[in-house]
């Protein structure tokens, strides 16, 4: 092969990656612009609270509280990155109020390296990428300490998925779940739009490429 077909060849395939790309991000904004916390609160917060280094954002260690959007979402796909450090235990809060706990009153997408010691004896859906103690996550898709996870959300009416590192860990239909003891123990399995964010617990936790697609309103 001639040095014009192999750079035809290669051009060609730059071409093929780069339109695959932008068609799976078609239509998705930043959350996060790696550089200022516009469009973010923090809510019952205490401690240093989140910051931002080289475009990364970081839940301190020491803090605690629900760092979410100032808008309100209900249908979207949410993609981010993070990285956890040896027992770190975060989460990302979706159709969340500022009122309450968010993996109540809201859901809470379980970010937890559940490898340590001190998490032996967890709940199945306490176990990383479940909803909080409703639906437990498939197991080992959490890539070991120190490389960054890719982590898809899905909120479609009542169906919630969740991918992680490109497996699928979590497909819920929400309306099938209607015990009164659970439904009073998380009203938030019934809402339907909400504040968008991770929810410290105390340890450094880092965030990167937040970014959203909004969905069509459910029918």
């Amino acid at each position: 092969m001639n040095l014009l077909k192999i750079y035809t060849v290669l051009v060609c395939l730059l071409v093929a990656t780069g339109c695959g790309v932008l068609h799976r991000e078609q239509g998705f904004v930043k959350l996060f612009d790696g550089a200022t916390l516009n469009g973010w609160t923090m809510v019952g917060g205490w401690g240093p609270g989140y910051g931002i280094t080289n475009g990364i954002l970081y839940c301190a260690k020491g803090t605690g509280g629900n760092f979410l959007t100032v808008k309100e979402y209900s249908n979207f796909v949410l993609r981010l990155n993070y990285r956890l450090t040896p027992g770190a235990n975060n989460g990302v809060g979706i159709r969340a109020p500022y009122e309450g706990t968010p993996a109540y009153t809201g859901m809470e997408i379980q970010i937890l390296d559940d490898t340590a010691p001190q998490y032996a004896s967890l709940r199945l859906g306490q176990f990383n990428g479940s909803i909080y103690d409703v639906v437990p996550a498939k197991r080992r898709a959490l890539r070991p300490l120190g490389d960054w996870n890719s982590e898809e959300i899905v909120a479609d009416g009542p169906h919630i998925k969740v991918k992680l590192n490109g497996i699928s860990i979590v497909d819920a239909n929400l309306d099938e779940f209607s015990d009164p003891d659970l439904l009073k123990k998380h009203p938030g399995l019934r809402r339907r739009s909400g504040h968008i964010g991770p929810l410290s617990h105390l340890d450094y936790v880092e965030f990167r490429n937040i970014r959203i697609k909004e969905l069509p309103p459910t029918p």
